[in-house]
């Protein structure tokens, strides 16, 4: 990817416990960064951040420093981030509400997490003069049916009755309240939206379809689909997704403009639970699960998500490499392996 020049560099990453903040740790210390992952374990685990420091320690020499801490802390804790972003070149900032039930099901913690939580990382950034990568999410498409998703579409949301559309319009004042500090203070803040992303390490708890439909088959339960099967995504490789985060995070050009992150290789439900129930060689049953079941009031879906990623393609080069069947592979072997 064409990147700025390489040195090490000191990134803070909120949300590092999660599934996609441990994995980008992971990559980081790799690439010979340091990292301080923030986490109130929430919705991470401390098994991911004892995976992370596990590879670490196996990969540096005797001799070296550690390069990895993790502060089991809030973001909406000042002093503690204050402390961390002191320290740092770069913040990914990952910590947020995630999955749709948690989001359906907690409203106000959505609310006040994504728009107060991002507010302390930005004006913590703009004391120390941090990059800011600010996640984002493809709800922010909300109801949009012109596809693929092009980040200078209009965005069309539901009612304010559907606590659904909270979240996309919580993560949308997220992105105005990020490159307004670009505009108006000079922060080099890179907002990304991302696009169903999945992986190793994933947890289903929340929601997240690909591991659910994987424990579902390998226990023998039925695969259940929600609603009535047509409604198709596109998930893309969180390996491939932290490679797009990176080179975004060191490239000159990349501040003040907003990108999509995602697949677009689309299945719809119904298809993706059957080659599920295949690639397990499982003999679950599918059985489809109306929305009034499957969540709490406030829930409306939207039929179709996928992305434009001609902005990220042309300043990174980047495009996915996994496919969808190498995606549920590696699910598949790790549910294998937990269960």
């Amino acid at each position: 990817m064409n990147t700025s020049a390489f040195s090490p560099k000191t990134f803070v990453v909120t949300g590092g416990a999660g599934f996609i903040g441990s994995h980008l740790s992971s990559y980081l210390l790799r690439h010979g960064h340091t990292v301080y992952a923030l986490d109130n374990l929430s919705t991470g685990s401390m098994e991911n951040i004892t995976h992370v420091r596990a590879q670490h320690e196996r990969e540096r020499g005797i001799e070296s420093p550690s390069r990895f801490h993790f502060i089991r802390d809030d973001i909406m804790n000042q002093i503690v981030l204050d402390r961390i972003m002191s320290q740092a070149d770069i913040v990914v900032h990952l910590a947020a509400a995630v999955g749709v039930q948690l989001i359906v099901e907690k409203p106000v913690h959505t609310i006040e997490t994504n728009i107060m939580g991002s507010e302390i990382v930005l004006k913590t950034a703009l004391r120390y003069g941090c990059r800011v990568m600010l996640a984002s999410t493809s709800e922010v498409y909300g109801k949009g049916v012109k596809i693929p998703f092009n980040e200078e579409d209009d965005v069309l949301l539901g009612t304010t009755n559907k606590s659904r559309w909270a979240y996309a319009a919580s993560k949308m004042i997220d992105e105005f309240l990020g490159l307004a500090y670009h505009q108006e203070y000079g922060l080099e803040v890179v907002p990304f939206r991302l696009f169903n992303t999945v992986g190793a390490r994933q947890t289903g708890r929340y929601g997240m379809v690909i591991p659910r439909f994987v424990q579902q088959a390998l226990r023998g339960d039925a695969i259940q689909v929600f609603g009535d099967g047509t409604q198709s995504r596109c998930f893309c490789d969180v390996r491939d997704v932290i490679e797009a985060i990176y080179g975004l995070s060191l490239h000159s050009s990349a501040p003040g403009t907003l990108y999509n992150i995602g697949s677009n290789e689309e299945i719809s439900m119904m298809d993706l639970a059957k080659k599920v129930r295949e690639m397990a060689g499982s003999a679950s049953d599918i059985r489809l699960v109306p929305y009034s079941e499957a969540y709490p009031s406030g829930f409306e879906d939207m039929q179709r998500r996928m992305p434009d990623n001609t902005r990220i393609h042309g300043l990174l080069g980047w495009k996915p490499t996994h496919s969808l069947e190498q995606i549920l592979h590696s699910v598949i072997d790790f549910e294998h392996s937990r269960l």
